[in-house]
């Protein structure tokens, strides 16, 4: 599956919005990926994440245990897990630092990839890293549907992702003026309440 096709089942659900967007970063874009869309589709997120879990096993070889960040990590980490045959679990935050609860662990040996929706900056899964590596496992790397970043996340980790967009994203200060005219809209989740 490429970048095209990719884009293609984001459009399938109406899930790529142009406009004036604030990112979960800050930062400002005329283009927005609504993953809670995608992935409220079953099917959809069933071959999304098939095609992701091929690429992972391409580089990776043998993963145990796929980690998706809550919230938007959950589905698509669970999908993912699924299509590779092994255990899925999740971290969430407590006291505002990603941690891993609910009765899950990662035993001596077991490898690990961290699967998110989109990276932009990367920062959701350097705290997963960070959460995971408490443990005995072995954090092999992280994975994403769309790498937002066009390159430049650096997770600390190899990443591995289905598709990598380079949509155009600006400083609130430093906006084009076609995007200016244009009302913003915040349709992301971080420091939701």
């Amino acid at each position: 599956m490429n970048t095209e096709e990719v884009l293609n089942e984001f459009r399938k659900v109406d899930a790529l919005l142009e406009g004036h967007f604030i990112l979960s970063s800050g930062r400002r874009s005329p283009v927005f990926l609504q993953k809670a869309l995608v992935f409220s589709h079953p099917k959809t997120s069933e071959t999304l994440c098939s095609a992701l879990a091929k690429k992972l096993t391409e580089k990776f070889g043998q993963i145990d245990v796929v980690c998706g960040p809550a919230v938007g990590g959950l589905i698509p980490g669970y999908e993912t897990a699924r299509a590779l045959g092994c255990r899925a679990i999740f971290t969430e935050r407590q006291d505002g630092k990603m941690t891993l609860r609910r009765g899950f662990d990662i035993k001596k040996g077991e490898r690990v990839v961290v699967v998110e929706d989109i990276v932009t900056t990367g920062l959701s899964m350097h705290e997963t890293f960070d959460a995971l590596n408490l443990f005995d496992g072995d954090v092999i790397g992280g994975a994403c549907v769309v790498d937002r970043s066009n390159g430049e996340a650096d997770v600390g980790l190899p990443l591995v992702s289905l598709a990598a967009v380079d949509f155009p994203d600006y400083d609130e200060n430093d906006l084009p003026p076609e995007l200016m005219k244009i009302p913003a809209i915040k349709p992301g989740s971080r420091g939701l309440k």
